[in-house]
């Protein structure tokens, strides 16, 4: 695993690129506010279902959360299972929100 900002994350949005984006945050909150990211809950991570995003162990995979307490741990996690390219959105969406809204 390795960081990545909101400001990279959002460059690269803009600029029309395709990411995969992995929310580890919980329904609820991804309802309030998200950047368009793959929900995928921390729990369902630690409990290792994530066939919904398998294809892409060998990909670049961004995971964010609420402030990247979560996505560094989901981020972690997937590393063991055997991904090879995880990055935590460093500040999360409490920052993005700041920055961007």
């Amino acid at each position: 695993m390795t960081n990545i900002t909101n400001e990279e994350v959002k460059k690269r949005l803009d600029a029309g690129e395709n990411l995969n984006l992995i929310d580890v945050r919980e329904p609820h909150e991804n309802a309030e506010f998200n950047i368009g990211g793959k929900l995928l809950p921390i729990g369902s991570i630690q409990s290792m279902q994530i066939e919904d995003i398998e294809d892409l162990k060998n990909e670049e995979v961004i995971l964010y959360c609420r402030s990247g307490n979560r996505s560094g741990i989901s981020a972690s996690i997937l590393d063991q299972l055997g991904f090879t390219n995880t990055k935590n959105l460093v500040g999360g969406m409490l920052e993005w929100q700041e920055k961007y809204k």
